[in-house]
Order: structure tokens, then C-alpha cells, then sequence
């Protein structure tokens, strides 16, 4: 039996402690937003979030009192596992939208929805953007005729994303492109549903990104 490295084992402690592994309708009810994290499930009357709108946890229907910094920090949580990220992966799109010209805030939500997995579930060829990601890392599509299995990567205007001909078949696209009109298809992105693919016509204004985020107070924290 050979021997394991200290390193190797440290590393899937690490690996381990990233995921999270409790339901995600928790994570809802934490940052009292509903973010869709289950698909399809989120709109039927089984939402967890919508049959106990609180915190989760014996002390949830307490209210408390929250600091600035406390606001600005679940706003970055609540970002962050919208997208699902982890924080070295959101700190890291953060520096990058500092250095963009233009606004810092705004210039990190375009960042995240251009993300290949986010364009992924915005054509809706997944209920969810964790769905998404893995279909992605299992090289279901190609981004303008290349395979593709970055779920980071950063679509730029122009780009068509395609379900690849070998995965058109496969159950969880097929239902998710069925389900996908109780969201519907942003400006920014056209869909050929007949032909599974997707073009990036633009990238996103702030004004089409419409759920409740307040990215300043993101940007406040990290400016600490």
C-alpha cells in the first residue's frame, strides 16, 4: 500500500471545506432572497423559501441587529452564492472589474454574467447554474465551433455557444429547454432554441440585470 503525501491530504481537507454540502435552499432562507439555486423546483409550491421565508435555525425568526460592515458582508455572500462562487473566485473577478475602466460595481456583475456556466443557464440549457457547470466541465458545448469545458471562461460579443451534436439527446438539456420560459432569455443573448445554440449579441447593461443586488455595498467592503 503506497504512502499519501501530507500535501495531498491537506489539499482535499481544503477541497472539502469549499463545498457546500447542506441543501442550498438554506442559503436562500439565510440571505432571505429567493436566488433560484434549485431550477425548475424554485417556481412549484415545494420552494422551501417560499413555505418558511426566514433564517434557518432555532434562533431564524429573531430579528437582529446587523452593522454596516454585517451588511455589506451578507451582500457579498449573497452575490457570491447566487453565481456559485467560491471567494478566491469572486475576489478574483472583483480585482478584475477594479482595473476595467468604467464602473467597479457594475463592471463585476457584467464579469459574473458572462461567465460560460451563468450563459449556460441564462439560454437555458440548464435549470441552474450549478447544473450548468457541470454540463460544461463534462464538455457538452462549444463556444464558436471550439470544445469548451471552462466553466469561468468569459464569453465576449459574438461568441456562439452550442450544445455539442453528441449531448442533444441529453435529458437534462432537453428539460431544461423546455423549462426555460418561466424566466425567458435576456436582451443581451439570442437563443435558436430549435438549433440548441445561443449568440452574445452584447453585453449585459445594468438595467437588464434585475435581480435585488446592491453591488456598491460589495464594492465598500472590499475597500476596507
Amino acid at each position: 500500500m503506497g504512502v499519501v503525501h501530507p500535501n495531498a491530504v491537506e489539499c482535499e481537507r481544503r477541497i472539502a471545506l469549499a463545498r457546500y454540502i447542506d441543501s442550498v435552499c438554506r442559503l436562500c432562507r439565510r440571505e432571505n432572497l429567493k436566488m433560484f439555486l434549485k431550477g425548475d423546483r424554485c417556481y412549484s409550491d415545494k420552494c422551501a423559501f417560499d413555505r418558511r421565508g426566514y433564517a434557518p435555525g432555532q434562533h431564524g425568526q429573531r430579528r437582529r441587529k446587523v452593522s454596516d460592515y454585517g451588511i455589506q458582508l451578507r451582500e457579498k455572500q449573497k452575490v457570491k452564492r447566487m453565481y456559485g462562487l467560491l471567494e478566491g473566485q469572486f475576489s478574483g473577478l472583483f480585482k478584475k472589474a477594479e482595473r476595467k475602466r468604467g464602473v467597479t460595481g457594475t463592471n463585476l456583475l457584467v464579469f459574473l454574467e458572462r461567465r460560460l456556466d451563468n450563459v449556460v443557464y441564462r439560454l437555458g440549457f440548464a435549470n441552474s447554474r450549478v447544473q450548468a457547470r457541470q454540463l460544461v466541465r463534462h464538455n457538452h458545448f462549444t463556444v464558436s465551433g471550439k470544445k469548451m469545458d471552462i466553466p469561468s471562461y468569459l464569453v465576449k460579443i459574438g461568441d456562439v455557444v452550442e450544445v455539442r451534436d453528441k449531448s442533444r439527446k441529453v435529458p437534462v438539456i432537453l428539460d431544461a429547454t423546455e423549462a426555460v420560459v418561466r424566466r425567458g432569455i435576456p436582451e443581451w443573448l439570442d437563443l435558436e432554441k430549435g438549433q440548441l445554440k445561443g449568440t452574445v449579441k452584447a453585453y449585459p447593461v445594468r438595467e437588464e440585470l434585475t435581480m435585488p443586488i446592491q453591488e456598491q455595498l460589495i464594492v465598500e467592503l472590499y475597500s476596507k
